[in-house]
């Protein structure tokens, strides 16, 4: 019986199930989305998200760790390089799954994985704009009317003040 046993074996053995995550976990950090299916990807993420969290310490431990799990250099350096620093704030959730739909040929639930501080669409701060006052011509026309009733009345006066001279 399998009770409270979560790991889903995914059809495959121990050591092919291990190339498989390691190989698509690197390939998450190193193009930050993959798409595949949706069994993979829940795998994938108990699978690299704890790497993550690890790599927030730079440590030569930490990184031995890391590349004992996803046994590609650069992966490792890209981690640690790029993808850590931008997730110091964060206490989790590193990745978000986006479902896309059936695939054709088997009809398997295919997904998208990605980073999520690596989205542009999400992460982009939407700046608040300056709220534009609206312009309406009746309030340029009445200004219009005020200075050329001002430039009457000043006429009048000039001539006035020329009649009293």
């Amino acid at each position: 019986m399998r009770h409270r046993k979560k790991f889903n074996h995914l059809g495959r053995k121990v050591a092919h199930r291990k190339a498989m995550l390691s190989n698509m976990a690197s390939s998450l950090i190193l193009h930050k989305r993959i798409s595949t299916t949706t069994a993979k990807a829940k795998a994938l993420k108990m699978y690299v998200e704890p790497l993550i969290t690890k790599s927030k310490v730079d440590s030569t431990h930490s990184r031995r760790v890391v590349f004992g799990y996803l046994k590609q250099k650069e992966a490792v350096t890209e981690l640690f390089r790029e993808i850590s620093p931008k997730i110091t704030n964060r206490n989790g959730g590193y990745t978000r799954i986006l479902k896309t739909g059936n695939r054709l040929g088997d009809n398997a639930e295919m997904c998208i994985v990605e980073l999520v501080d690596f989205n542009e669409t999400y992460t982009t701060e939407k700046k608040a704009e300056a709220k534009k006052s609206t312009r309406r011509r009746r309030g340029g026309k009445s200004t219009a009317k005020a200075e050329t009733t001002e430039t009457v009345e000043a006429k009048a006066d000039e001539a006035t003040d020329k009649k009293e001279e």
